[in-house]
């Protein structure tokens, strides 16, 4: 079997068994072929062939192109797991890159936006009129009262809200579901919307944010969603919905939820991945003991 047969047999398992996101397994697909195409031009080889010291050459290629970390480590990660499915499947012998290490990578605090910047941007009377202001209102809104992935909010069906409950189901990474409150005024907002998609469109999908065409929104109209309003309040250089969650979090530790709580609402595999929250908490406290402290 050719080797571009072994990534999207591999890509298909993460799709389907696995349950990746379309957004991960889109990643793990352009990896693979960048590796499979760097082996071919340098080497003459497909990747099932390569050694370590032959990965080894590629990762430093990738430094060489003033790579970042966090990406060449996404990259090796892809290698890892391609690896381990061909060696599960008897389609290689031995995995190259078993000794493989990752890259060590700068501890940066998360970028957020000031609970006082962000409240212009939950008034509706901020947004145009008609069915796009509303989407672009609500989309806003559920990234930052929720707390959720731009692939969680693009995947929320009307069948997920539980009006009676007050929350919302979300479908996360390797497909688990987590439910994460509402408030009220949520609640209704959803409500109002849903009737206002009514009105507009006479065929309707089964996903809860539509476009001025009433099709399901992508992850790219989100995306320009975001950094168009964000711009309008904040100047950081970073304008993306992840700076949304992450707002989500550090304004739910600076009024003291606990790390465990925001681990659960944000659907994080490990505590690892949410303790940056209680640093930047520190940071944050850090900053106004100077500013207050007389001797600061």
């Amino acid at each position: 079997m050719p080797q571009s047969d072994y990534i999207t047999q591999f890509c298909d398992y993460l799709a389907s068994e696995k349950r990746f996101s379309i957004h991960t397994v889109t990643n793990y697909h352009r990896d693979l072929t960048d590796f499979r195409d760097f082996m071919a031009t340098t080497y003459n080889l497909p990747p099932e062939n390569a050694r370590a010291p032959l990965i080894r050459s590629w990762l430093a290629s990738l430094k060489e192109r003033e790579m970042e970390a966090t990406s060449i480590n996404r990259k090796i990660s892809a290698l890892k797991s391609f690896y381990k499915f061909l060696l599960k499947r008897q389609l290689i012998l031995k995995n190259p890159s078993a000794g493989i290490v990752s890259l060590k990578q700068k501890k940066r605090l998360p970028s957020f936006v000031e609970e006082t910047q962000i409240m212009p941007v939950l008034d509706r009377s901020h947004f145009p009129d008609g069915i796009e202001g509303s989407t672009r209102f609500l989309a806003i809104t559920l990234l930052y009262i929720t707390g959720v992935r731009v692939s969680e909010l693009t995947g929320i069906k009307e069948q997920d809200i539980d009006y009676a409950s007050a929350i919302i189901r979300i479908i996360g990474k390797g497909n688990k579901q987590r439910n994460v409150p509402l408030t009220p005024q949520t609640i209704l907002q959803i409500r109002n919307y849903i009737a206002e998609k009514r009105k507009e469109f006479e065929n309707q999908t089964a996903f809860l944010l539509v476009n001025k065409k009433g099709n399901a929104l992508t992850r790219g109209m989100v995306y320009n969603i975001v950094k168009q309003e964000l711009s309008k309040v904040t100047t950081l250089k970073k304008k993306s919905p992840h700076v949304l969650r992450h707002s989500f979090a550090t304004h739910l530790s600076n009024h003291g939820a606990g790390i465990n709580e925001i681990k659960e609402l944000l659907g994080h595999a490990s505590l690892a991945s949410t303790q940056v929250y209680t640093h930047t908490a520190i940071a944050r406290l850090k900053e106004i003991y100077q500013k207050a402290h007389p001797k600061g």
